[in-house]
Formats: C-alpha cells, sequence, structure tokens
C-alpha cells in the first residue's frame, strides 16, 4: 500500500507576527500508524522540503506518544525534512492521501489550485482521502459531480468552539465548522478537544490533534479493505 501525506507549507500566522506550521501530533501519529503497519510513505509539502512546525504544538504540554517517539526516531525526523514538492506527486501513483492539519493548511493548501486538482483525482478515481483539525478546510473548493464534495457528507474538522478556546477567531481566514456548514456538509462534534472521526463513504475527517491516531487507523482500515470504488 503507497500512501501520501501532504504538509504545509505556510509559516505566518496571518497579520500576527506569530509562526505556525503543521501540529506535530497530526503528522507524528499517523506517520507512525503508517509506517508501523508496513505502508509505503510519501511526504509531500508545496514548497517541498522540511515543512514548519507550530512551536505551540511543541510544547511540554502538547507532548503524546507520538511526539515523544518522533523526536527520538532518526528515521522519522528525516523523512520530516525532505517531502518532495506537492506539484510532482500524481493520484495514480498512491493508494490514499492524508492530510495534517495545524493553522498552516488554511492559508496554503485551501487556496492551492494544485492540492485541489490532487483531492480530485484521488476521489474521482474511488480512493479515500483523509484529513485532520484545520485540514477539513482544504476542502472548502474541492468539487465532485459538480458541487462541493463535502455536500450532504457527514463531516467534522476543527470546531468554532475550539478556535475560540485558542482565541484564533479573527486570525484565521476562515472558520472550518462554518465553511464545511456553508458548503452543505453535515457537521458532527464532540465536546472541545476530545477524541472523534468520522468516515463517510470514501471521505474521512478529524475532528482535532486527539483524533489523528482514530482518523489514521480508520483511513488504513477502509483503503485495505474497501475496493476501489466506481467514480
Amino acid at each position: 500500500m503507497k500512501i501520501l501525506m501532504v504538509f504545509t507549507s505556510h509559516d505566518q500566522l496571518g497579520d500576527t507576527g506569530r509562526p505556525t506550521g503543521f501540529w506535530l501530533e497530526e503528522g507524528a501519529a499517523p506517520y507512525f500508524v503508517f509506517r508501523d503497519a508496513g505502508v509505503d510513505l510519501t511526504l509531500a509539502s508545496p514548497k517541498g522540503g522540511r515543512p514548519p512546525l507550530d512551536p505551540k504544538s511543541d510544547l511540554p504540554e502538547n507532548q503524546t506518544p507520538a511526539t515523544t517517539r518522533f523526536k527520538q526516531d532518526e528515521r522519522a525526523k528525516r523523512d520530516f525534512s525532505q517531502t518532495v514538492k506537492l506539484a510532482e506527486v500524481k493520484a495514480d501513483d498512491f493508494d490514499t492521501v492524508f492530510y495534517p492539519g495545524g493553522h498552516g493548511p488554511m492559508w496554503d493548501l485551501a487556496e492551492s489550485p494544485v492540492s485541489k486538482a490532487l483531492l480530485e483525482s484521488f476521489y474521482n478515481a474511488g480512493k479515500p482521502i483523509a484529513l485532520v483539525c484545520h485540514s477539513p478546510g482544504v476542502l472548502r473548493h474541492v468539487t465532485y459531480k459538480g458541487e462541493p464534495l463535502v455536500k450532504g457528507k457527514h463531516v467534522t474538522g476543527f470546531t468554532d468552539g475550539e478556535e475560540e478556546e485558542v482565541q484564533l477567531t479573527r486570525v484565521v481566514p476562515f472558520l472550518v465548522e462554518d465553511e464545511l456548514l456553508s458548503l452543505g456538509a453535515i457537521f458532527e462534534k464532540k465536546r472541545n478537544w476530545d477524541p472523534f472521526s468520522i468516515v463517510d463513504g470514501r471521505l474521512i475527517t478529524g475532528q482535532n490533534p486527539a483524533s489523528s491516531v482514530s482518523a489514521a487507523q480508520a483511513l488504513l482500515k477502509l483503503t485495505r479493505e474497501q475496493p476501489i470504488a466506481a467514480p
């Protein structure tokens, strides 16, 4: 099995002057779920190379078993430092794709024609796709059969309440929950920061960093057990 992981290359948190990027747990936990399963992994980002890490995700209070393991794993650190350029990958070469979150994707991947085309290519080919935390917002321009891909689908993502707790409601370019609802999605959520992921057909979404493992496991299970669906 071949899985593509797509990271952000965006490192500025709006006009705040503060850094952002991908959230470490959301990259590390799925990476180890996939690697431990023997998956052939490719990591990509719009600019290639080392994707920017949100420094908040590496604070002591945000450490998890996956982040601890990551910092002790030379292979993982090497893989994360050598992402290929997103424009150079093709859905035909992979069985599925996983988008880690962090605030960064809301600025670059959400507005990237390359990312949009890639996700549509996976989905049109009958392959599952998975996005966690802020990355479900990357689906805002993605369509399927002429309509928003998320229309009528059960989805989740970083909630308005969670964004409010981190005091970035007025900083982010859009709110993931509101955006998905405006596109006709059926948005579901648990309490702030509780793990929660949803599988609706070939679309898997996770609510927050704590949902990274369950979303990755769901994607692995779906890709292994479900034959590629007809477009």
